[in-house]
């Protein structure tokens, strides 16, 4: 063996975890025959990062390699998923999902396993807070993060009567758990008079208009989306429920959601979302050059959540250099890290990051669905305080 060799065994023994000249492989798991209207963008995002990345150096001069699996939105699909690229693939760590049931196995798996995993899309609170735990991080705003965005604006409108409607899976109950919490301490005078939870991916729209008509609201909270969303807006502009009626909407205001609608889409309704034309500050402009170049298209949310996360991923390893699972959880810790919509940063409390979202109303412009009057909110103006947060989340 040569003496380049044998300094080269030694280094590798005397520095575990520490990288070395080689691909850096990092797992990704996501819904990707589930929702494609989301997670295609989403991997065009990825992709996009990922050749950026590489292009300028890699991690620390090694090249970033994603194996990505679909988990068909089972949850025992991706845990499956997570063990193959641990134990097969070798990856460092685990990033993805979209469903929050989904993202939760995954946080539970990371935690069991002791392995790392950015969560990228999942929603629920409970994944940073409940049933947080130290090997879990997560990039979008929460649940509790847009509903106080939609909430603050809420309380300003003249209506008492709130009737829900969402999705019966663990983000549908989270979301409108926490919005009907906020919206009540800022107005307590609120009475919330019905209800319905259809079967993610199966609503009976005609049913649910009807239900929710029955209980007279001022006011409806929405939190469906994808085919569910149109259903429901097509039965209710037929039926006129929407006619006269406040409605705030969870994530409408994405092109993922907004655009399928296209003429059918209500005006007035206060949304979060993403107006990809009219974002004009510099992080955004070079990513939407940049997409556009490489796919012709527009890109749509999922497009920057994938695009984000794996820009994060890698700042962590750089961070850290070392694979080394608990160096990869200290380094993300008080990480900040650019992104389309602006530096975030990954909270040492909850290991929630600061990505905000965009704060608008829809309308119809040239028969198509748009935001207007919007602007950006920035995350960390809506989190719970370090104290409160020690009462939400298990000290780990």
């Amino acid at each position: 063996m040569s003496f380049c060799h044998v300094l080269a065994a030694a280094f590798a023994v005397a520095l575990p975890g520490q990288l070395l000249a080689a691909d850096i492989k990092i797992g990704e798991i996501n819904s990707y025959s589930g929702l494609p209207a989301f997670t295609e963008p989403y991997r065009k995002g990825w992709q996009l990062a990922v050749e950026e990345i590489n292009a300028k150096g890699g991690i620390n001069g090694n090249k970033l390699v994603v194996i990505s699996k679909d988990d068909a939105g089972k949850p025992a699909d991706a845990v499956t998923a997570a063990n193959e690229l641990v134990s097969k693939e070798g990856v460092v760590m685990l990033t993805g999902a979209f469903f929050s049931h989904i993202g939760l196995a995954l946080a539970d798996f990371a935690a069991q396993k002791k392995i790392y995993y950015l969560a990228g899309e999942p929603l629920t609170d409970a994944i940073v807070w409940s049933k947080g735990n130290r090997y879990t991080f997560r990039l979008r705003p929460s649940n509790y993060m847009q509903a106080a965005m939609l909430a603050e604006e809420a309380a300003k409108l003249p209506v008492k009567k709130w009737a829900t409607v969402a999705p019966n899976y663990e983000y549908g109950q989270s979301a409108v758990a926490v919005f009907k919490q906020l919206l009540s301490a800022k107005r307590p005078d609120v009475e919330w008079v019905g209800e319905q939870w259809p079967p993610q991916g199966k609503i009976d729209a005609g049913a649910v208009s009807e239900a929710l008509e029955a209980t007279k609201p001022e006011a409806i909270l929405n939190v469906t989306f994808g085919p569910d969303l149109v259903k429901f807006v097509r039965e209710g502009n037929t039926r006129g429920l929407f006619q006269g009626k406040t409605v705030v909407s969870f994530l409408t205001g994405e092109p993922e959601y907004i655009d399928p609608l296209k003429a059918e889409t209500p005006e007035g309704w206060l949304v979060t979302g993403y107006p990809w034309n009219g974002v004009d500050t510099p992080e955004h402009q070079a990513f939407l050059k940049a997409y556009q170049a490489k796919y012709n298209d527009y890109p749509r949310l999922g497009s920057v959540v994938g695009y984000a996360l794996m820009q994060s991923a890698a700042e962590v390893l750089k961070k850290a250099n070392s694979t080394d699972t608990e160096k990869l959880i200290a380094a993300t810790k008080g990480l900040k890290v650019g992104t389309p919509f602006g530096e975030v940063t990954f909270r040492d409390i909850d290991h929630q990051s600061t990505l905000g979202a965009f704060v608008g109303k829809t309308a119809v412009k040239d028969g198509k669905g748009v935001m207007v009057d919007y602007s950006y909110r920035d995350g960390a103006k809506y989190l719970p305080s370090d104290d409160e947060v020690k009462k939400l989340r298990p000290q780990n």
